[in-house]
């Protein structure tokens, strides 16, 4: 069938496909995203941290503000238009200069240190591809207040901890620690003017991601040679953070000075954790000390320290150990009536069940009993229980496990106490 003369159909379906670049998450997924995010709140609570939040929308000139390199995030990497008020607005491609935002309106209220977390979702327009697509959720966890390298070594211990909680023995990553005052004084021995510091920064960046000759040839290629990257001795202040962590049996937190981070607003320690898996072996995420951020707000400097866990890196380490959850259903037992008749007796049941904390589902008869128990088989609740016009006159309901098939007969007021 032709559209007008000679043109072809107009094919009007739309795509049942996510934008490019983010995910749906179906109750499977979604399970496991609710593990990765208990287990990143479990842990910033047990250290002290509170939950904090905002809005994903941000005025543009908040990234602006920052540095050089953010122009070029702002411009090629993030969801910025203008709203109907002619305000130029972006999607948070980060929550470091939200926070900062955050703590600068309410400086004088606050009280230091200050021990803060959030995991919000952030946007970047950049080639999805494994460990990194355009949306991902985020652990942000900051402390201000404090210049002691007792708040990095809190920061790393609380990341180290993380991910033994997400079931990683220290063999499985290393965290690799360096530091952005020792580079900046070589880069002063070295004389670099600040364009050669930049593409300095950018090799060192890609270096896990390059062989060794293609990175002595891009230092030769800057002038620099690779052996003024080799120090013979750790940098003092990376020593100051490493010993406490080394005593405490922390032995897989070593220092590299090939460690930088991206962002230019970093002033002291930097880290970076490194899967170490075959394959995996990538950065699963980093942080380090950044005191000079509130000055975009006009105000004095104040010290943090902090560090993001994005939840792809993640679930892509936990996924390659075999160490995601297995899906469960919320749903406790299904309630399968006989007849569409008797539906409203079993939303009675229900309540009696819910009102004693077990989270229940009632089918609504409109499919044989077979069809019901195969239903509730394939969304994985693990129990069934028939409702019909014998278990409602006698009291007595067959409750049966799907798993293993096994069937007890129980009293109605028995139930509840059967299901905990």
């Amino acid at each position: 069938m032709s559209n007008g003369a000679g043109g072809r159909k107009k094919n009007t379906e739309l795509s049942t496909e996510p934008y490019k670049g983010v995910r749906d998450f179906y109750p499977e997924d979604q399970e496991v995203q609710n593990y990765i995010f208990g287990t990143m709140r479990e842990m910033a609570q047990k250290c002290g941290y509170a939950e904090y939040n905002a809005s994903i929308l941000e005025p543009a000139e908040l990234y602006r503000g920052k540095n050089a390199e953010n122009e070029e995030i702002i411009n090629e990497q993030t969801y910025t238009f203008t709203d109907r008020g002619e305000r130029e607005v972006t999607l948070r491609p980060e929550m470091t200069p939200t926070v900062a935002r955050m703590v600068a309106a309410k400086r004088r209220e606050l009280s230091f240190p200050l021990r803060w977390y959030s995991i919000p979702n952030v946007f970047r327009y950049e080639r999805p591809q494994r460990g990194r697509l355009r949306e991902h959720w985020q652990l942000n966890v900051d402390l201000f207040g404090s210049d002691s390298p007792a708040a990095e070594v809190e920061i790393l211990a609380m990341a180290w901890g993380l991910m033994s909680k997400f079931g990683a023995t220290k063999e499985d990553f290393e965290i690799r620690v360096s530091s952005r005052a020792f580079l900046n004084s070589l880069f002063a021995q070295l004389g670099l003017p600040e364009e050669k510091k930049r593409q300095v920064v950018h090799l060192l960046d890609r270096k896990a991601k390059i062989t060794r000759e293609e990175f002595a040839e891009g230092l030769e290629a800057i002038g620099v040679s690779e052996d003024a990257f080799s120090p013979k001795e750790t940098p003092a202040d990376v020593a100051a953070v490493l010993a406490p962590l080394h005593e405490t049996g922390f032995d897989n937190i070593v220092f590299n000075p090939s460690v930088v981070r991206g962002f230019d607003y970093y002033t002291g320690i930097v880290f970076e954790v490194f899967d170490k898996h075959p394959e995996n072996n990538r950065s699963l995420f980093g942080g380090g000390r950044y005191d000079n951020l509130l000055a975009i707000f006009g105000q004095e400097p104040l010290p943090a320290v902090g560090f993001g866990m994005g939840d792809v890196t993640i679930r892509d380490f936990l996924a390659v150990r075999n160490l995601l959850p297995e899906y469960v259903s919320t749903t406790k037992v299904y309630l399968a009536v006989t007849s569409a008749d008797l539906v409203f007796e079993a939303m009675k049941l229900a309540g009696e069940l819910r009102q004693a904390g077990i989270t229940v589902a009632v089918d609504l008869g409109d499919k044989k009993l077979g069809d019901q128990i195969k239903a509730a088989d394939k969304q994985r609740i693990p129990y069934v229980i028939v409702v019909g016009e014998d278990e409602l006159k006698n009291g007595v309901f067959k409750l049966k496990e799907l798993k293993s098939g096994e069937e007890r007969e129980i009293k109605r007021d028995s139930l509840a106490s059967a299901l905990t």
